[in-house]
């Protein structure tokens, strides 16, 4: 008797749940969509060069983030400084690395490109392991694909506490 009790409760949760949100204060991200305040303020972001590999990698996952396209005036510059580091680890007795763990580090900071005054001064980062094998070209190409994932991630992350950022500091009159 008891189950059929609850099955009988089961449409009033959905009423419960409408009622108990309805006094939620959250309100989408990208809401708007490409013409939301947060997206407009993403595509307004220009990402200044990086220097290597690892920030040519960032500096693309980035843009293909952001949205950017080409001669649009940017309202904020990004500037980020970053830090590849590859450590070994897993020891063997023969003092052979066995593992390796690469880390990939971003301090960003976004600038309002007309004050050049710093908005956002964060850092960003993320790690992969990476298993050392009999074979060197094996183990280059296993660090060379954790750099690809871990620029990917790091930009992402950056491109999220932007959007936070934007979401947070937009004028009241378009909330």
């Amino acid at each position: 008797m008891r189950a059929w009790a609850a099955l009988a409760a089961l449409p009033a949760l959905p009423a419960f749940a409408a009622l108990a949100l309805s006094g939620c204060t959250l309100r989408p991200l990208y809401g708007g969509g490409s013409t939301g305040a947060v997206a407009q303020a993403l595509r307004g972001v220009a990402v200044a060069p990086i220097p290597g590999r690892a920030g040519w990698l960032v500096r693309t996952a980035l843009e293909d983030r952001l949205g950017n396209g080409p001669g649009a005036s940017p309202v904020y510059r990004l500037e980020i400084e970053l830090d590849d580091d590859i450590t070994g680890f897993g020891i063997r007795s023969d003092n052979a690395v066995t593992r390796e763990r690469r880390t990939l580090r971003a301090r960003y900071r976004l600038v309002d490109a007309g004050r050049g005054t710093v908005l956002l001064d964060a850092t960003a980062g993320s790690d992969a392991g990476v298993d050392v094998v009999s074979s060197e070209y094996a183990t280059v190409a296993a660090e060379q694909t954790a750099l690809e994932r871990l620029s990917v991630e790091v930009a992402e992350q950056i491109v999220s506490r932007i959007a936070l950022y934007a979401a947070r500091t937009r004028p009241a009159e378009s909330r």
